[in-house]
């Protein structure tokens, strides 16, 4: 039989710590993608940050055993994943528009 307990709000739980390196690695690509924009370079820093950030949060969030409050960390895991795919379209956009490919401009 498979008990699952809660977690006080304020433990820090490998789940949770996981999510949070995952959410970190995702909002380094997001300001990544943001520079990238503006200054034409640094795409691939974004690109492979929102990916390793949506990597872990989707380890994160296959691994928990639980739902939201346990402190497996889903709820970091899926926060995770939104922000690392946010990073990759950031980076995904300014590749393409130092490339030359968006806005008619080649």
């Amino acid at each position: 039989m498979n008990i699952v307990t809660a977690a006080s709000a304020y433990d820090l739980t490998p789940g949770r710590l996981w999510s949070l390196l995952g959410a970190v690695l995702g909002l380094a690509g997001v300001v990544a993608g943001g520079l990238a924009l503006r200054r034409g370079r640094g795409a691939v820093v974004a690109l492979v940050a929102g990916v390793a950030g949506m990597v872990v949060g989707g380890w994160v969030v296959a691994a928990a055993k639980g739902g939201p409050g346990t402190g497996y960390g889903i709820v970091g895991g899926y926060v995770a994943l939104v922000i690392g795919l946010v990073a990759v379209a950031l980076g995904a956009l300014a590749a393409a528009r130092s490339r030359g490919f968006v806005g008619g401009r080649r």
